[in-house]
């Protein structure tokens, strides 16, 4: 079993950055990925940023450019470093691991979830 534990959500204007935080404790597997979803009120879900233990990478469209996902594989923990925020990136931001490769991570799949850090944007 892994437990995920989210930090560094916050209220940040428009323009700002923050960084979140998400250490895993519990067993490490061989090969995994880590990333972050998202959810805002009355939305779905949405995948923000992933990367696997073979250092690939995926970001949704609406992110690229401004947020950046590194996967510490000797800690068991992945940041995303978030800057030129905006208000549609307010949400509750979760942590997840999948155990296997990027190439079959989907939400559906996801084998563990944090709790979440809540994130807003304001104008």
């Amino acid at each position: 079993q892994v437990q995920l534990s989210e930090s560094g959500g916050d209220s940040v204007q428009s323009g700002g950055s923050l960084r979140l935080s998400c250490e895993a404790s519990g067993y490490k597997y061989y090969n995994f990925a880590m990333g972050w979803f998202r959810q805002a009120p009355g939305k779905e879900r949405e995948e923000v940023a992933a990367m696997d233990t073979d250092d690939s990478t995926k970001y949704a469209d609406s992110v690229k450019g401004r947020f950046t996902i590194v996967l510490d594989k000797d800690k068991h923990a992945v940041y995303l470093e978030m800057r030129n925020l905006k208000p549609e990136d307010t949400g509750m931001y979760y942590c997840a691991e999948y155990l296997g490769s990027l190439a079959y991570y989907n939400e559906d799949d996801i084998n563990f979830w944090g709790q979440g850090t809540q994130v807003t944007v304001s104008s």
